[in-house]
């Protein structure tokens, strides 16, 4: 068996039996063949299975189904040694982080992201902020440059927050970066927008606290 035969094979069970929620156990109980499969040769570099790559083979209405398991809230803790096993598998595509120059990077980019994300989901916080430290590059960049997100100007402070909450809800569908832009795209609806004394205003030659000092 190679992946593209267990995909096909999962899918087909899938197909057959309409599901309301996949989790490893469906596949464990009614794909026996492809959890082994997945188990024995889809590892991630802290040696849990790596069902992200499963899922984001399925047909997309099986993958929005995806549900892990409900744990009690994670204890947290910290372990540095985990995120180095990423950082380290990844470290010549760091850059990826900041510029991905391809469809192939943007990939690279989101596998990383995703890694740390499930470690942090389990409770690391060291990954979690590992995470806060690299996105924060990305999201200071959409709040420069979409305006969607230019409510945000002001409340930079408040991003990471928004990062750790996206990091403890995603899923197993779509991107994280997806995921955490479209969150931040809704929270700014409800952001009154900060304005600067400095701020050109009228015809764009005097800035808003020189008008003030003039209607005085």
């Amino acid at each position: 068996m190679n992946f593209d035969i267990a995909i096909r094979i999962l899918n087909q069970k899938l197909e057959e039996a309409e599901p309301e929620i996949l989790s490893s156990s469906w596949i464990y109980f009614n794909a026996p063949k492809v959890y082994y499969f997945v188990r024995n040769n889809y590892r991630t570099e802290n040696d849990h299975i790596d069902w992200d790559i499963v899922t984001r083979s399925l047909n997309r209405a099986y993958a929005k189904r995806w549900t892990r398991y409900r744990y009690k809230q994670a204890r947290l803790y910290e372990r540095q040694s985990e995120v180095d096993a990423v950082l380290t598998r990844y470290k010549d595509k760091l850059y990826t982080f900041f510029a991905p120059a391809s469809e192939s990077d943007k990939q690279i980019q989101d596998r990383m992201i995703i890694r740390l994300v499930r470690i942090g989901q389990r409770g690391n916080v060291c990954a979690q902020e590992e995470l806060v430290r690299w996105v924060t590059f990305v999201t200071d960049d959409w709040i420069d440059r979409y305006p969607q997100m230019y409510r945000w100007k002001g409340y930079e402070d408040e991003v990471p927050d928004k990062i750790r909450s996206c990091i403890r809800c995603y899923r197993y569908t779509g991107s994280f970066l997806g995921y955490l832009f479209k969150t931040l795209e809704y929270s700014a609806r409800g952001k009154p927008p900060l304005v600067s004394l400095d701020d050109k205003i009228l015809d764009g030659n005097k800035a808003r606290i020189e008008y003030l000092r003039l209607q005085e």
